[in-house]
């Protein structure tokens, strides 16, 4: 063979590879999973995982979307406003146009105002702080409620069931659960319940001591925690270990079994709201069985809330035949959709219509039942 018959060859070669390749990436879409794979919360951003992935296995084995199948691509942001911004640049880099995610609240403002100017639909699982969609947003929305609708609840819990003596809202300083706290506060002074104390915890801190002795000497019987399980479960391990036995209760974001693996027996019966066991819904047997058979668990608070994003999505992209992130966004505004946390529409913010809280009891074996 003489050389020019090889180069052209070789051209061919390389051109019907290169087609091949094109091809592939064509019949492949790509959606990120951004949250928290490393660093203290890492459980909740495996929860969104086990949810997106079952979604994707799901839809792929369905025939795709339009011809396409299905890639979930995880980006870690450790729950650090920081690293979402560098997280959110990099998945705009690499021309991914659809996110779920963030988990964080604090992760997950700073992100948006990228994925707004650059045009990427982002649907959230987990983001529950309302100033997030209050900025008027067109490519954000979510698939779980507002920290102003779970903190109402856990107001009224404590106003008409609990009923206690004296109240204390603690918070971690942070997005997430300081406005929670902040809710609740406002909530119980609005029904004539004022907060004896009102305090902030620094994440990351090991010795609660000084905050348990001033709980004591205020004689509270019940406290408020909005935040994260790491410090809770300290709080509550070292509560009990000085004698401290109020009732505690908090919001999803300590809904974990690690919450028990810290605090031990003192787990036992701490309150929390969290989005409904859409586990124990009939309609998600299969979805359920499908986890478990991977050997995951399909029990925590975001597993359904992530699937559900990644079906309004998908389901987005069938009825409009695109991936063009502003056509689903005016869908997804316009339309509602049957999911796996039920029925979903959205208002012009991109929140909820309607979402559902329960308060449930945690149990010291890391399950959680309907609190009574």
């Amino acid at each position: 063979m003489n050389q020019f018959r090889k180069t052209l060859l070789g051209l061919s070669t390389a051109v019907c590879i290169m087609g091949l390749t094109a091809a592939a990436q064509a019949d492949t879409l790509k959606i990120a999973l951004a949250g928290p794979a490393t660093g203290p919360v890492a459980q909740y951003g495996d929860m969104q995982k086990i949810g997106v992935m079952a979604a994707i296995d799901d839809i792929n084995k369905a025939g795709g979307v339009n011809g396409m199948m299905l890639e979930g691509v995880i980006y870690d942001d450790a729950c650090d406003p920081k690293q979402a911004v560098a997280v959110a640049n990099k998945i705009v880099n690499d021309g991914i146009t659809q996110v779920v995610g963030h988990l964080c609240s604090s992760s997950t403002e700073p992100a948006a105002d990228i994925y707004e100017e650059e045009g990427v639909l982002m649907i959230t699982a987990a983001s529950t702080s309302p100033s997030i969609t209050e900025k008027g947003y067109q490519m954000v929305f979510r698939t779980i409620g507002l920290d102003s609708l779970q903190g109402s609840m856990a107001a009224q819990y404590i106003l008409n069931t609990a009923k206690p003596a004296r109240v204390a809202v603690i918070h971690d300083k942070q997005q997430y659960g300081e406005g929670l706290a902040t809710a609740v506060r406002d909530q119980l002074a609005e029904n004539g319940v004022k907060a004896v104390m009102f305090e902030g915890v620094t994440p990351g801190d090991k010795d609660f001591s000084a905050l348990i002795a001033k709980l004591k000497k205020e004689n509270v019987d019940f406290v408020y925690y909005g935040g994260y399980h790491p410090e809770l479960g300290l709080i509550l391990r070292q509560s009990a270990e000085k004698g401290f036995n109020a009732q505690f209760m908090g919001p999803e974001g300590v809904v974990n079994s690690d919450l028990a693996k810290i605090a031990g027996d003192a787990a036992e019966g701490v309150l929390a709201t969290a989005p409904k066991s859409f586990d124990q819904n009939p309609v998600n047997e299969a979805r359920v069985a499908a986890i478990k058979a991977k050997g995951e668990d399909p029990t925590g608070p975001f597993v359904f809330t992530a699937y559900a994003a990644v079906e309004v999505m998908t389901d987005a992209m069938e009825a409009t035949k695109s991936t063009d992130s502003e056509a689903l966004a005016d869908y997804i505004r316009s339309h509602d959709f049957d999911t796996a946390i039920g029925k979903v529409k959205y208002d012009e913010k991109g929140d909820l219509t309607e979402s559902t809280f329960l308060v449930y009891r945690l149990h010291k074996d890391g399950s959680k039942t309907p609190a009574e």
